[in-house]
């Protein structure tokens, strides 16, 4: 998926009609049928958070544990094809068929062997047809949660220089996630009766800490913080933070370089999601 986002990464999504007559699909042809089929929302934090990645400032980082607190997810098949613009909330979505992914499973995405598939978090009949535009959320996660108060949580190590340094880290930045068709390897979104469809929602932490494989000049670095920020508030080889502490502790630089990135972590594959992000230390809403 790294190589693939090197050679995807900016690329706009192309235009894709869905009417009610067969259509043309890059090969594939889809037609609105009656019926039922089975959709399936899976979540992907992508193969390097179970198999570890050096950061862009030479931090080797593993995660024991990365979860994140998905809600209100929503399929949606439309007559045209879906591109999120800026300020595009789901409202504004004219679909065919919405369907409510419920209940949803709170996914750890460094759980499995280093190779395993997306996690399944939830799974519904729908009618058969194309499913061309997702949207869901990240909400604070409550008392039952193993992180409440927090929308996204990552436990784990950090190396460097025989250095290592222990981080349990909670991000509580609610945020809209509304995006159009996946981009990736295969196409997502298609269901038929004898066919199970997928959608998938995509989690870029590379996102946060940069891609040491990646050349220091990308964009990709360029908007990542990196680790060694966070490495200099280690405790006795510890960085225990909630988002709170990150706002105090951090440099005003550092903690909105932080907070973008975070807010740009959500992806279909490689296709981008315009955000709409209310901080939970102010009052504020943000849209990119």
């Amino acid at each position: 998926m790294k190589k693939l986002r090197i050679f995807a990464y900016g690329i706009a999504l192309g235009s894709l009609v869905f009417s009610c007559q067969p259509q043309k699909f890059r090969g594939t042809t889809v037609s609105a049928t009656t019926g039922e089929g089975t959709l399936e929302l899976v979540a992907n934090g992508e193969d390097f958070v179970r198999q570890g990645f050096v950061s862009k400032d030479g931090w080797s980082i593993n995660f024991e544990h990365l979860y994140v607190n998905i809600s209100e997810a929503i399929a949606y098949s439309t007559e045209s094809s879906f591109e999120p613009q800026t300020g595009d909330t789901k409202e504004s979505i004219e679909y065919q068929n919405s369907i409510n992914f419920d209940p949803l499973q709170v996914p750890d995405l460094a759980a499995g062997e280093v190779n395993a598939a997306p996690i399944v978090i939830a799974s519904t009949n729908v009618p058969q047809g194309f499913y061309n535009a997702l949207a869901w959320k990240l909400s604070t996660a409550g008392a039952d949660s193993p992180f409440p108060g927090s929308t996204i949580k990552l436990i784990g190590q950090a190396t460097k220089d025989q250095k290592t340094i222990n981080f349990d880290l909670g991000f509580n930045q609610p945020t809209e996630y509304v995006c159009g068709e996946y981009v990736g390897e295969e196409r997502q979104g298609i269901v038929t009766a004898s066919r199970s469809g997928k959608m998938e929602a995509t989690f870029h932490f590379d996102h946060i800490f940069g891609d040491g494989d990646t050349p220091p000049e990308d964009t990709l670095n360029q908007d990542a913080l990196g680790f060694q920020p966070l490495a200099n508030l280690a405790n006795n080889g510890i960085v225990k933070l909630d988002e709170a502490d990150l706002a105090s502790q951090l440099s005003e630089a550092d903690y909105r370089q932080l907070t973008n990135a975070i807010t740009g972590l959500g992806h279909v594959g490689e296709g981008h999601c315009v955000t709409n992000v209310k901080s939970p230390l102010t009052s504020d809403t943000n849209s990119q």
